[in-house]
């Protein structure tokens, strides 16, 4: 097949990153975004790093502008960039930090990138996390969680917005809703060492190898779906009538990201 060009958020760690290493290795041009610059510069030469904090709206801005200058065509956006907050934290435009990072820079790369996403012939968008989850819920009236914040809760509202991002994106670009399961991938360094070493215990029995949870992202590069939402848990592909994917909640979103002042 003809080379690609993909970008990949969060492409220095875990499936991000070994997405982006099997796309380079097939002789596609990949660029990665990531907030580590120590990590991207063990990138292999030919990968090019795009430093940015994703949970900054200015950043996010930044990397759009410079992408959209780099790119005539866009076959694969694949979303991978999350980090777990155990605290509440907020950015510097006041949005807590988990729905910046995990949820709005998806929604935004996605809409930003959109032109030369059209201009490709087969495009196609990847997003990871948690499809097929039903637990937790939106706080449609606390999106920012500034009550009974929790690690998890943050986590679990963050999936079910990405679910309706799925369900409320209409283009040229197919869109893919991907739970890989568990898999030892990411960051652990935001957490207690309790914590780390309890996950790194549990990973070592139960997690799929990285490689593994990555190699449906790195196919659907090449061979997009022919819907335009398709959304697949750990294997399954699942029906677009899931509750979780309801339009009118996809529309209730875009409406509020709509309303969010535009500095955020």
């Amino acid at each position: 097949m003809s080379p690609k060009t993909v970008v990949v958020a969060g492409g220095t760690d875990g499936m991000g990153r070994a997405t982006a290493l099997a796309r380079h290795e097939r002789g596609d041009r990949v660029l990665v975004i990531g907030s580590n610059a120590e990590k991207g510069r063990t990138l292999p030469s030919g990968v090019e790093f795009l430093p940015a904090d994703l949970s900054s709206g200015a950043a996010v801005r930044e990397v759009l502008g410079e992408l959209n200058a780099r790119l005539t065509a866009l076959d694969a956006l694949v979303l991978c960039a999350n980090r777990v907050s155990p605290a509440r934290r907020e950015t510097a435009e006041g949005l807590e930090y988990t729905f910046a990072l995990y949820f709005l820079a998806r929604h935004r790369l996605a809409e930003g990138l959109r032109p030369v996403l059209e201009a490709a012939p087969r495009p196609v968008i990847v997003n990871v996390g948690g499809v097929g989850v039903t637990k937790g819920e939106i706080a449609w009236d606390d999106l920012q969680l500034r009550a009974g914040y929790s690690m998890v809760r943050a986590q679990l509202q963050a999936g079910r917005l990405n679910d309706l991002l799925g369900a409320g994106y209409s283009g040229k670009a197919r869109y893919v809703l991907y739970h890989p399961g568990f898999t030892d991938s990411g960051d652990r360094t935001p957490l207690s060492a309790p914590l780390r070493v309890a996950l790194g215990l549990l990973a070592r029995v139960a997690a799929r190898p990285v490689a593994e949870s990555a190699a449906p992202i790195v196919a659907l590069v090449d061979d997009p779906p022919a819907a335009q939402l398709t959304a697949l848990d750990r294997g399954r592909t699942l029906p677009p009538s899931l509750p979780t994917l309801d339009p009118a909640a996809a529309a209730r979103l875009r409406a509020v990201v709509d309303g969010l002042p535009r500095t955020a």
